[in-house]
């Protein structure tokens, strides 16, 4: 099986270029998607983390309070440890099990977190979608109506893009419009869909 890691800043435009690549039939597994579904109803996470911090970080119907557990481990450095304990493991698990189901020529793991969360260790190569800081910010703003502080935050809490594009096997430079972010992709699709029959 071969894994392509896919990763970039906040408004870098992983998403427009991960739906791409899935619109020529590669599977793609999200890590953020796969951290939704750990936490869901039902789930073991989330009776650990009820049981960690209490009833206040679930809503009435029995779902996570997304915000009010932020509200936690903003704040605290030790709790935040304490969530990604128990999160981490199974989000792990999760892409994981997802990947082995995939029946495409390779398979792209997009985690916005690939390098820090160590995620890029399930991957044979990496690629970064970069874009400038001032797009990033640009583009996040206008897309989540997200304020100026929390893209800052989410930006801060990243790998610096130097440190990210130094660990990339292959960038695509994400300033111009989407033909010339598709152009640059079909490039690497086949790039990838030859070393996957290499495998």
């Amino acid at each position: 099986m071969y894994i392509v890691g896919l990763t970039g800043g906040i408004g870098s435009g992983k998403t427009a270029a991960s739906d791409y690549l899935a619109s020529l039939g590669i599977d793609v597994v999200d890590a953020d998607v796969v951290a939704r579904e750990i936490v869901a109803i039902g789930q073991p996470a989330l009776a650990a983390i009820s049981q960690h911090f209490g009833p206040s970080v679930l809503h009435a119907d029995g779902s996570l309070n997304r915000a009010a557990l932020r509200a936690i481990v903003f704040d605290s450095p030790s709790e935040r440890k304490a969530l990604e304990a128990i999160t981490h493991p199974a989000i792990r698990l999760g892409i994981q099990q997802q990947l082995a189901a995939s029946v495409s020529p390779y398979t792209l793991l997009v985690s916005p977190l690939l390098f820090e969360s160590g995620q890029y260790q399930f991957a044979q190569r990496n690629v970064v979608i970069d874009a400038s800081e001032d797009l990033q910010r640009q583009r996040a703003s206008q897309r989540d109506g997200v304020s100026a502080e929390q893209i800052s935050s989410i930006i801060a809490a990243q790998l610096p893009r130097t440190e990210r594009t130094k660990r990339a096997d292959d960038i695509v430079i994400n300033h111009g419009d989407l033909a010339d972010l598709y152009q640059q992709l079909d490039e690497l699709h086949q790039k990838y869909l030859q070393l996957s029959q290499q495998c």
